[in-house]
């Protein structure tokens, strides 16, 4: 079946890591992966293993501000009461702006709205919105979301239409809370399966049943990984973690639980 998938947390949890372990397992299971990186500081590219000069020459959607002038009819950070496009063109966005990693798995970077500078209701955000909701998936297509930290994704509605999430916290009681949240704003609009995913988790069997005991949704851990910072200090995507390391051996595991 066709698949859109939402990872979701506060900043440094490691959302972009398991977005993309989980757009590699995917797209090496046969399916068509699209990887698209919402997050304000976008790093998926590099996660998904192209060279630093690929990734730093990327320019995200919202940031081009002569394309959302061009589908809205309106520029970002215009004053407030332009009136602009609700339903821009974005059915060519993907083909024109898709970069393609390997064979079933292309990025697409978007990036994040400025707030500060563009409002809630914006025209990149009508962009962003419009360009979620057409992403046609056929059988054994998936869309991989790399969300932006914290709950801005869920606040401007750009979260509406999926049908996972994974929540990502590290053990920690602040995370957590976090993820706590977001999970309870990921059921008001209406995600089907959400699941808590704690990341570089160091404690024992007795902090895992507490943990999985103050939640409603299914719980799983991946343990601390020394050779994923290593691989990050280096530069390295997440398809040269080592395949029998805890952590990938881990991700694998709920991976295969949850997307079969």
């Amino acid at each position: 079946m066709p698949l859109r998938v939402l990872v979701a947390g506060k900043g440094g949890v490691g959302k972009t890591t398991i977005s993309a372990l989980l757009s590699f397992f995917l797209s090496s299971r046969g399916k068509r992966v699209l990887a698209v990186d919402t997050d304000s500081v976008p790093n998926l590219a590099l996660a998904l293993g192209l060279p630093q000069e690929v990734a730093s020459s990327i320019t995200p959607l919202v940031r081009d501000e002569g394309l959302v002038e061009e589908r809205t009819g309106a520029r970002p950070g215009q004053s407030w009461g332009v009136f602009f496009r609700l339903n821009p063109k974005v059915d060519d966005l993907i083909s024109k702006y898709g970069i393609r990693v390997r064979d079933g798995l292309n990025l697409l970077v978007v990036g994040s709205i400025d707030s500060a500078k563009q409002g809630c209701l914006c025209p990149s955000i009508a962009l962003v919105k419009a360009l979620l909701r057409h992403i046609m998936l056929e059988e054994g297509d998936v869309v991989v979301v790399d969300a932006e930290a914290g709950a801005e994704v869920f606040g401007r509605g750009l979260a509406e239409n999926f049908d996972q999430m994974l929540c990502v916290s590290e053990p920690t009681v602040k995370s957590l809370e976090v993820s706590r949240k977001l999970i309870e704003m990921g059921k008001q609009l209406g995600i089907r399966g959400i699941s808590l995913v704690v990341n570089k988790f160091r404690g024992g069997a007795e902090l895992e049943e507490r943990i999985k005991n103050t939640f409603d949704v299914d719980v799983y851990f991946i343990p601390y990984d020394e050779s994923f910072l290593q691989a990050e200090m280096e530069g390295r995507g997440a398809d040269t973690y080592p395949k029998d390391s805890p952590g990938v051996k881990s991700a694998h595991k709920i991976f295969l639980e949850l997307f079969g």
